[in-house]
């Protein structure tokens, strides 16, 4: 092959090279705005919950859906092209963090976000939830899953944001085993070693009763 040849197809190389590199930007940033388009503020993101540890301990004593079981709720806020998560987790405690990384994180724990919207007829109450969501920002992590002012968990969080407009309702929680009719052991043991008393019937909110609320329609799979 001559050099003239071996340059030529050098060329050709870097010029396809280059076309799937822009072809692949091109279609991420397609994706993105697709996404964008479809979500609105005030959008909830609910998370799967796994079959272990806390997560599978929630999900015992809560799950209401067949189809699928959740562990942890956030509300999207839509910034212009910007989009966020408002929500409490455990780690970073009640923060606003980017969608992208929202949904990273949780698939990297081989859970699956799903999205839930209010019917129309209760849009409405969506503005005062994303600010009164903002103005809870910076608090801790509610570990104790026990109500208090100072702390809120991940659904604790979400129904405080809507309270004004009575979306959702805090209802007695339970802490039994549905199988054996007993306190279930992991709850047992993770409020004993908190010197606590397991809260049975205290008031609360959990992500599946958030997601069995008839105000909220399923949308899609993120």
């Amino acid at each position: 092959m001559s050099e003239f040849e071996a340059s030529f197809h050098k060329r050709i190389k870097k010029t396809i090279v280059t076309g799937i590199l822009f072809f692949l930007i091109g279609l991420l940033m397609n994706c993105s705005s697709s996404r964008s388009s479809q979500l609105r503020n005030g959008d909830l993101l609910f998370v799967t919950a796994k079959q272990t540890g806390l997560s599978g301990a929630i999900n015992n004593v809560t799950q209401k859906q067949k189809v699928a079981s959740f562990d942890h709720i956030g509300m999207l806020e839509k910034e212009g092209n910007k989009m966020f998560v408002l929500h409490a987790a455990p780690k970073g405690g009640s923060q606003k963090q980017d969608l992208e990384d929202f949904i990273k994180d949780h698939r990297n724990e081989g859970q699956r976000v799903i999205v839930y919207r209010l019917k129309p007829e209760y849009q409405k109450a969506i503005p005062a939830a994303v600010e009164k969501a903002n103005s809870m920002l910076g608090k801790p992590y509610n570990f104790n899953y026990i109500l208090d002012e100072n702390s809120y968990y991940c659904s604790d969080f979400v129904e405080r944001a809507f309270r004004e407009d009575h979306i959702f309702t805090l209802e007695p929680m339970t802490f039994i085993d549905p199988q054996t009719g007993k306190t279930n052991v992991f709850w047992e043991e993770f409020y004993k070693k908190k010197n606590l008393k397991v809260p049975e019937g205290e008031p609360g909110c959990n992500p599946n009763g958030l997601a069995g609320s008839k105000k909220l329609d399923r949308i899609k799979e993120l």
